[in-house]
């Protein structure tokens, strides 16, 4: 009995000193340059998310943030190579989250989004939307809903590929509309939808990137999948408010691989939100119509929580879960 009272209260020492040595890390982080993997390629909105919060959340940490951009495999590159890194806080990366959630649920990702990460706060959210050639038959949602009624399998629209965000985004519009279908177009991204709709070879695109060419006068924007309309379209309606309970955005946050002490999360977390203020900041998201979307570490991981239950559901009624 007395020998296992004293292993019992060296357990209870170890796990205190382990305590304390976590603690005194914590307190004196960051020590040394943050590194910060961007999944993207330079100058796209998860891309500017992570960059501009960098350059003014050194200011608070006292360090410098170094952005690598780890482009590939949509993302998953980058995403896979965050989690080999150990749970200190010098390697973090930004995401967005739904895309890492379908990719998880298409088998591309090989670690479970919420399980297998430490998640450290939102930041943003990008903006999409139903968009049209200018000289496209269609002014409203409802017109290219009702035409696309009355003429199944006559109308295509390009997203940013097979299991991209945009396509579960149109595939639960037309659920709700009931009695719609149309042909999805699986593109490359940005650049790729908004060439094949000026080319013609779609009728539509849903995804994000066009407000210059809606500002140019060649496309029209029928409505944007977001919880609210944008200042720069405020003519423009949202899904939801036209009566379809379609709220798809591509939430952009910070995460790191599991584990990361929570003194750290927090001050990194801090460090990010202090930055959400800065007018570098505030400016990059107005200039691409993002949503400036803060959430905590908890409130992160819920959100997850939610959306990957969603999109397992849309993933599984597309029929392109891994097998």
């Amino acid at each position: 009995m007395h020998q296992k009272k004293n292993i019992f209260t060296r357990l209870i020492m170890i796990f205190s000193l382990l305590s304390l040595g976590s603690l005194a890390m914590a307190a004196e982080f960051p020590t040394k340059p943050i590194n910060l993997i961007v999944p993207w390629p330079a100058g796209g909105a998860g891309d500017i998310v992570g960059r501009t919060l960098a350059e003014v959340a050194k200011k608070e940490l006292g360090q410098p943030i170094i952005v690598d951009n780890k482009p590939g495999a949509g993302g998953n590159v980058g995403h896979t190579l965050i989690l080999t890194k150990p749970p200190d806080g010098y390697t973090i990366g930004d995401t967005s989250t739904n895309a890492q959630i379908i990719s998880y649920y298409t088998g591309l990702l090989n670690f479970h989004p919420v399980d297998d990460t430490t998640h450290i706060m939102r930041a943003a959210g990008m903006l999409f939307g139903l968009v049209v050639r200018a000289d496209a038959p269609w002014k409203t949602l409802q017109g290219f809903i009702e035409y696309s009624k009355a003429n199944p399998q006559k109308v295509s629209y390009g997203s940013a590929g097979m299991a991209s965000m945009m396509r579960m985004a149109m595939e639960d519009l037309a659920s709700m509309a009931g009695g719609v279908e149309w042909v999805h177009v699986p593109l490359k991204g940005e650049a790729d939808t908004n060439a094949s709709l000026l080319g013609g070879h779609v009728d539509a695109i849903a995804n994000s990137g066009w407000a210059p060419l809606v500002d140019a006068g060649k496309f029209r924007v029928l409505a944007v999948f977001g919880p609210q309309r944008v200042p720069r379209f405020p003519q423009v309606p949202t899904a939801k408010e036209l009566g379809y309970d379609v709220v798809w955005e591509g939430p952009v946050g910070f995460f790191g691989p599991k584990g990361i002490p929570k003194p750290i999360v927090k001050k990194l977390n801090d460090a990010f939100q202090k930055g959400m203020d800065d007018a570098v900041f505030q400016n990059a998201m107005k200039n691409r119509e993002m949503t400036i979307t803060y959430l905590n570490s908890e409130d992160t991981e819920k959100a997850v929580r939610r959306e990957s239950e969603r999109i397992e559901r849309m993933v599984k009624k597309l029929g392109l879960e891994k097998k």
